[in-house]
């Protein structure tokens, strides 16, 4: 008799929990339909003028146009992209609040314990934007006309060559590492407090070498006031077809892209998340962007959210390891 009654109720509750499973299912769609339902932050690290704050307005205004609602930048370049990324990790996990950064935030989180947001758990990656080489650049009037003139040089007085990034641990500071672990040679740090002054003394002869973002140096090659040796891509690239690959060089090891993408907090519905991806993605192949990132340093480096997450979580032990092999270590 026992078994009887309890028999019925059993499926009585398989019932009700495919009714509620099912119920729910609708409900997170219509999460995603439903947005955006009101305006759409995007909080840049840097002040305005900068590649991350470029790209930010430019994809901004797109999914502007494409959902009809408001995209507002927040500009906050205090602590180096830290105070802008802790705000959005922060921030209630909408898809409402959103932040552009670049590859520094993986080389920040390799090496930086006093964050106040876990780069991993704290952040949902949305879609990337774009990819774009460093170049290894040296003085107009360098006598380096190669990248192998250079390697020479620094090989035969180890330490005597500087090079200058935009800070200890930057993406210049890793990418020039990397292409020195590559190539056997030592050069010496020198650390600025951002890419301008940092170019400013390559331009003036005080430092001898700068690996600098296309968006960073393009402009000052093109117009004759640096010259530039070499790419860290892995192959030559569309931004500066004439520069051979530090890879191609024959440096194996030394490739690197300099990246863009957009993080939404932990927590944002999968459904907004892949609504953003696509208009994002959809967005970023069209002929109008591919050409305006050509123009800024850059091509378009669409991929789903897994896969971009899966990225960054690579991205940031590969630099735990070059930190530890260069001892890099944070300002």
């Amino acid at each position: 008799m026992p078994c009887s009654l309890l028999t019925p109720r059993r499926g009585a509750i398989s019932a009700i929990a495919a009714v509620a499973a099912f119920a729910l299912q609708p409900a997170a769609f219509a999460q995603g339909d439903a947005f955006p339902a009101k305006p759409i932050t995007i909080v840049v690290g840097s002040a305005a003028g900068g590649s991350n704050d470029v790209f930010a307005r430019a994809i901004g205004k797109r999914l502007s146009d494409a959902f009809g609602q408001p995209v507002v930048i927040d500009n906050k370049p205090a602590g180096g992209g830290v105070i802008a990324n802790a705000t959005v990790a922060r921030a209630p996990a909408d898809g409402y609040t959103l932040v552009v950064l670049s590859s520094t935030f993986t080389t920040g989180a390799a090496i930086r314990t006093n964050l106040n947001y876990d780069a991993i758990k704290d952040f949902k990656p949305v879609a990337m934007l774009a990819k774009g080489p460093l170049l290894v650049t040296v003085n107009k009037d360098s006598p380096y006309k190669t990248i192998q003139d250079l390697v020479a040089a620094a090989k035969a007085s180890p330490g005597k060559l500087n090079y200058g990034t935009s800070g200890a641990g930057s993406i210049n500071h890793f990418a020039t590492e990397l292409f020195a672990g590559a190539a056997g040679i030592k050069m010496t740090h020198v650390p600025y407090k951002g890419m301008g002054p940092a170019t400013t003394d390559l331009l003036g002869g005080q430092i001898d070498v700068l690996v600098a973002s296309a968006p960073s140096i393009l402009t000052q090659v093109r117009g004759g006031k640096a010259r530039a040796l070499a790419v860290t891509t892995a192959r030559r690239s569309p931004v500066a077809p004439e520069l051979v690959s530090l890879e191609e060089a024959g440096y194996k090891g030394s490739a690197l892209d300099l990246w863009w993408g957009v993080l939404a907090p932990a927590g944002t519905p999968q459904a907004v998340v892949d609504k953003l991806n696509a208009e994002i993605n959809k967005n970023i192949q069209s002929s109008e962007m591919k050409a305006f990132f050509i123009k800024e340093g850059a091509e378009p480096a669409p991929m789903k959210p897994d896969e971009f997450a899966r990225f960054i979580a690579t991205e940031i032990e590969r630099w735990k390891g070059v930190a530890k092999a260069a001892d890099i270590q944070p300002e």
